[in-house]
């Protein structure tokens, strides 16, 4: 995954696209960074792909929440820069799954681990992080768990 990384910001020069680059500047430091911290931990020092769709997810929260400190504050051209990073940064995620996909997957983990109650979400949630796809979008799940448990 990281030499497709390379390989488009390597277009993005070619082409002059100045946020493309800074972007994918941005995701290549962000997954540098990643492997010099696994390397002085004593792992190996290449990280999977897993790793960077993990790392990659990551980045795109942050300027979720960034839009969301934009908007309240007015900063509408902030907002426009931070959905065009968003934009780039998940050309490089798999596919989310749709909105009925993750309900079906909530509501499987929610029988799997026999929740009752809203004291019981952080339970559902670890479930779905083990036993899940990575293109389950988390949040969401999160969001439909809380309000299945809260019907119960």
């Amino acid at each position: 995954m990281k030499e497709n990384i390379t390989t488009e910001l390597s277009n993005a020069l070619k082409n002059g696209d100045k946020e493309r680059i800074h972007t994918l500047r941005l995701v290549l430091a962000a997954i540098k960074d990643k492997e010099i911290a696994s390397r002085s931990s004593g792992e190996d020092s290449t990280i999977s792909d897993d790793t960077v769709i993990s790392l990659l997810k990551k980045m795109v929260k942050q300027r979720n929440d960034s839009i969301d400190m934009f908007k309240k504050a007015g900063r509408d051209e902030l907002v426009q820069k931070e959905n065009s990073e968003i934009d780039i940064i998940s050309e490089f995620l798999p596919k989310q799954l749709g909105e009925e996909e993750t309900v079906i997957a909530c509501e499987e983990a929610i029988g799997a681990t026999e929740a009752k109650s809203l004291k019981e979400i952080g339970k559902v949630i670890k479930y779905l992080k083990e036993n899940s796809s990575p293109a389950l979008d988390i949040s969401l799940a999160s969001k439909i768990i809380k309000e299945k448990l809260q019907n119960l």
